[in-house]
């Protein structure tokens, strides 16, 4: 009889190939970055698209057609809302002398108060903080002729990425066919249930982002109308975008308008309204309109998420930041259905503190506490 032998390496060995795996990921990912970025990102806009595309399908257009109709909606759609932040940006910066003076004018009366409330004196403080307002206030120009301007990259990106899209809406049985293939007889079952598990998830995360998104744009910019805030078009679209990247978009889309409230506007009751309203809509998008249009699919514990988000960054920048989520959320569900990958589902999901976590039984259980005392 013949023994099946696992070959046991021992553990500083076994870290030694994670680092080296890890190290290796990261120089291909960093190396190929203007190939591999585009080329994800249109995956995830493939699957956002695929509920409009598989919908002309059902109605008996070609699949060919189906995609093209798709992807054209798509694309006006996108480049449709960038152009008219391109052109709000445009409004900004011809207010920019006018926004200069009036910071100037406010930080001068900030720095006032101060000093007679608390007796500090903040000559040299309001010079410095004068040049770092003068510095951002110039920098968004600066920012947007670097950001928009011919690269290679750039234009690589707008003009390959519905090609991207097309093919990869076009061949979607053959890739998943393809994958079949590789896995053998006996896994089938399993890898059908993992493709469509992560097909299920991506596309219920994209389109469930894309309706948040698109409500948080009104919300956003009608709560800036309302306050009165200046440019408030273009900073409720930046407030409202950026919270596709969860956590960090909602703080990064919210700092500008708090910046301009402070030393632009003309009274600091802009502040106040301000953060109110990102309570509000905080409040709305965490509790109301990401349950229950996005769901619970991606189940990843707020900690992966965050590291997944600033390594995404680290990596890819703004780009990876995008796609740092729904790459974790696939990760998780292989790690739950691979038994070699167990651990890494594990280290991504929520399981492992049911006894911490605070639920309804518990919060009845404290309050039927203190009424028996």
């Amino acid at each position: 009889m013949s023994m099946k032998k696992t070959l046991q390496f021992p553990l500083i060995m076994r870290i030694t190939f994670i680092l080296l795996f890890v190290w290796l990921s990261f120089f291909i990912l960093t190396e190929f970055r203007n190939y591999l970025a585009p080329l994800t990102l249109g995956i995830l806009f493939a699957y956002l698209l695929f509920p409009l595309t598989h919908f002309f399908e059902k109605r008996g257009l070609p699949r060919i057609l189906a995609n093209i109709f798709g992807i054209l909606i798509g694309i006006s759609i996108i480049y449709g809302v960038s152009f008219f932040i391109y052109k709000q940006f445009g409004l900004f910066l011809e207010d920019l002398p006018s926004l200069k003076e009036r910071a100037a004018v406010n930080l001068n009366s900030m720095s006032n108060s101060i000093e007679n409330l608390l007796g500090i004196k903040t000559g040299d403080l309001k010079k410095e903080v004068n040049k770092i307002i003068q510095r951002i206030l110039s920098q968004p120009g600066e920012g947007i002729t670097t950001a928009l301007g011919p690269t290679f990259f750039t234009l690589f990106t707008v003009l390959i990425m519905p090609v991207y899209i097309f093919f990869l809406l076009f061949y979607r049985n053959k890739f998943k066919e393809l994958i079949l293939m590789l896995v053998p007889d006996n896994k089938h079952a399993l890898a059908d249930r993992i493709i469509n598990e992560i097909n299920t998830l991506t596309v219920r995360y994209m389109t469930g982002m894309f309706i948040v998104v698109s409500i948080l744009i009104v919300l956003n910019v009608t709560g800036f109308l309302i306050i009165g805030l200046h440019h408030a078009l273009l900073l409720g679209f930046i407030a409202a975008i950026m919270n596709f990247i969860p956590y960090y978009g909602t703080i990064i889309g919210y700092a500008f308008p708090v910046f301009m409230s402070m030393f632009i506007m003309d009274s600091p009751i802009y502040v106040v309204l301000i953060l109110i309203q990102f309570i509000i809509v905080q409040f709305t998008e965490n509790n109301i309109l990401t349950p229950n249009i996005v769901g619970t699919h991606v189940s990843i514990n707020p900690f992966m998420i965050i590291l997944s988000i600033t390594l995404g960054g680290f990596v890819w920048g703004l780009p990876g930041m995008l796609i740092a989520v729904p790459v974790a959320a696939v990760l998780r569900v292989l790690g739950e259905n691979i038994e070699q990958l167990k651990p890494l589902g594990f280290l991504l999901g929520q399981s492992g503190t049911e006894e911490h976590s605070i639920t309804k039984e518990k919060l009845k259980n404290i309050f039927r506490f203190n009424k028996k005392k």
